[in-house]
């Protein structure tokens, strides 16, 4: 019974969707199935894809993620000028840092230049994956040139994190924030391409269990980041074995201004930032190889606090469009509490879920604030790469791309 409820109650949001989305089918008499057909056969569509700054950690993660993905078909690799003209798995032979060895379907594909061969890719792609270490101003132009050039970015990179028409989706939190789209492709003069950018990957560790909750006015965060963060392992960084470094460039800027963007206002012309909750942050690398972890402390608008199982109850039931279109990244219980005060644990948490649920644990009453609690996630899965994909299926089941 609840199977045959739940069924019928997707059945009509996809109509309702499918309608909103359509002036001609809003003149139209659909009835479920033939508007469920429609959803089914725009989401099952398959989707040629790029990843430029594929030598990368994040980079590498992209080609894990891809190289299974239901909806999305690798076609092109891309990186510098010096990784060009060689095979990926000969380039990657001596360079590849995580775990899972490197995808045999991808192995044999050339390496090409993302600037020079431009052309090349986007004849390739329906949309390209970004990752690179470049300059942030040069990062700017190749992701618009891209963009120009009718190939939509899925970025995950900083440097357009500020435009205000370039969206910065938590999909959970602010899909709506994909309604500036239109307003950028204006301004660049396209059809089809445009940039959407991920959050900086600390936020994933506090900001999705904050952003449910209503009437917060202040956040104070200490983040405890991995040294994949830094694009690092421990044999390429042994200083970190047994070490803590209380600074992170420019990390902290980032993890107080980003979430203003987040919790901001999608207008005609782009995301107008919020002005509360007001975040101040301490970013700490520590001797994790993954999974950021952060320690919150919030207070709430003056006679607004709630009570703990208030709190407890909306972390529970708090879901968004992934799960709701069940894409396929999309973790099923998005925030996770654990009750042991022991926990969460990087070791233990971090890939919950494939990498991509929040894990919460320890709230309780505060002496300065009202609330403290500890959260977690994964820092190249939910707070890079991860993110990503996740973003990418929901622009796509929302026909963006």
């Amino acid at each position: 019974m609840w199977y045959d409820i739940e069924y019928q109650n997707i059945i009509y949001e996809m109509e309702e969707d499918c309608k909103r989305q359509s002036p001609k089918l809003q003149s139209e008499n659909l009835d479920s199935s033939e508007c469920e057909f429609q959803r089914k056969e725009n989401i099952m569509k398959q989707y040629n894809v790029g990843i430029i700054g594929a030598t990368g950690m994040v980079g590498q993660r992209f080609a894990l993620l891809l190289a299974e993905h239901p909806w999305f078909n690798v076609t092109t690799l891309a990186a510098s000028a010096r990784s060009a003209g060689k095979a990926y798995g000969e380039l990657m032979e001596n360079r590849w840092q995580l775990d899972t060895p490197c995808p045999e379907s991808l192995k044999g594909m050339t390496v090409l230049d993302a600037v020079a061969q431009q052309d090349e890719i986007v004849a390739a792609v329906d949309f390209v994956f970004c990752a690179v270490d470049m300059p942030k101003a040069d990062i700017r132009a190749l992701e618009e040139s891209y963009a120009r050039a009718e190939c939509p970015v899925i970025s995950n990179n900083s440097a357009h994190r500020g435009t205000a028409d370039v969206p910065m989706i938590v999909p959970e939190l602010n899909a709506a924030h994909a309604e500036v789209i239109p307003a950028q492709r204006k301004r660049l003069g396209t059809k089809r391409g445009f940039i959407a950018v991920k959050s900086n990957c600390s936020l994933q560790s506090y900001v999705p269990a904050v952003y449910p909750l209503a009437d917060v006015e202040d956040v104070l965060v200490c983040t405890y980041q991995a040294i994949s963060g830094a694009g690092k392992t421990f044999k390429s960084w042994p200083e970190m074995v047994d070490n803590v470094i209380p600074y992170i460039g420019g990390e902290e800027e980032k993890s107080e201004q980003e979430p203003l963007k987040i919790y901001g206002k999608a207008t005609e012309t782009g995301v107008e930032n919020a002005v509360l909750p007001r975040f101040t942050a301490q970013c700490i690398r520590v001797p994790a190889s993954d999974g950021h972890m952060a320690a919150v402390f919030m207070r709430f608008a003056p006679g607004k606090k709630p009570t703990k199982e208030a709190i407890l109850e909306t972390w529970k039931n708090f879901s968004g469009p992934p799960q709701e279109l069940n894409l396929p990244s999309a973790p099923k219980q998005f925030l996770h509490y654990f009750v042991e005060d022991n926990l969460p644990q990087t070791r233990l948490q971090r890939d919950l879920e494939g990498g991509m649920a929040i894990s919460v644990g320890r709230l309780r009453e505060d002496t300065q604030y009202d609330y403290k609690f500890i959260c977690l996630s994964h820092n190249t899965l939910r707070g890079a790469a991860g993110g990503a994909v996740l973003m990418a299926e929901l622009l796509c089941a929302k026909d963006y791309i």
